[in-house]
């Protein structure tokens, strides 16, 4: 059922920005996301159907140094499409794993991967109250709102301090923290105008420090 959804409201399409990798992206965003809505709560807001700034700049910046995840285990947080999670599965990381709250952000995932040729593990679950051990963190888009970043900051913070390489893909967020960060990259990533409402998002790739690092 799940993947029906999926299938029957996106089409399969190169992203923009890492034209290596083909996701299924909703051709019309608004109208998905006014569909899901319409739905009376039951479904979360499609945030699977695309391929946003933070996330196309975290999957090229894997593509392009693949050393920072090859032969190691990566956590996908809030994976959305899987975009970063199937990047870093091409890279070679190993395993990877792509954790979502959706259940549709995990169908899309797994059919992303398998449209990609990768093996992507999917977790269904609230991590951020965990201390599982990965070897990388990547986190794209996720200071949206004041809530997220609550909670997501000290996570990320305890990956770092664990030893993981924790990786952050904003686009200038307004909730993105403003100490303990180290510029990595810095792109101008396409977006959809009916969602950013503008064409293209200066995206900053970031890592994250320890405490008093």
């Amino acid at each position: 059922m799940l993947l029906e959804f999926i299938r029957g409201n996106t089409a399969p399409a190169p992203v923009p920005f890492v034209p290596e990798i083909t996701l299924y992206q909703a051709e019309e965003p608004i109208a998905l996301w006014e569909k899901t809505e319409e739905s009376g709560g039951e479904q979360p807001p499609p945030f699977w159907a695309f391929a946003w700034a933070g996330g196309q700049a975290l999957a090229r910046h894997v593509l392009d140094d693949p050393g920072l995840v090859a032969g190691r285990s990566v956590l996908d947080l809030a994976t959305g499409s899987g975009l970063v999670a199937v990047a870093a599965a091409k890279a070679g990381a190993r395993p990877v794993t792509a954790n979502d709250v959706d259940p549709y952000s995990l169908a899309a995932a797994e059919a992303n991967a398998a449209a990609n040729g990768v093996e992507v593990r999917t977790v269904e679950a609230d991590l951020l109250d965990t201390d599982d051990p990965y070897g990388v963190v990547l986190a794209g888009d996720v200071f949206y709102s004041r809530e997220m970043a609550a909670r997501v900051l000290p996570f990320l913070r305890r990956a770092a301090g664990r030893g993981s390489l924790v990786l952050i893909g904003d686009p200038g967020r307004a909730y993105l923290p403003s100490e303990g960060l180290v510029r990595r990259a810095s792109y101008d990533v396409p977006v959809p105008v009916s969602l950013e409402s503008v064409p293209v998002r200066h995206t900053t790739v970031w890592q994250l420090l320890t405490a008093g690092a």
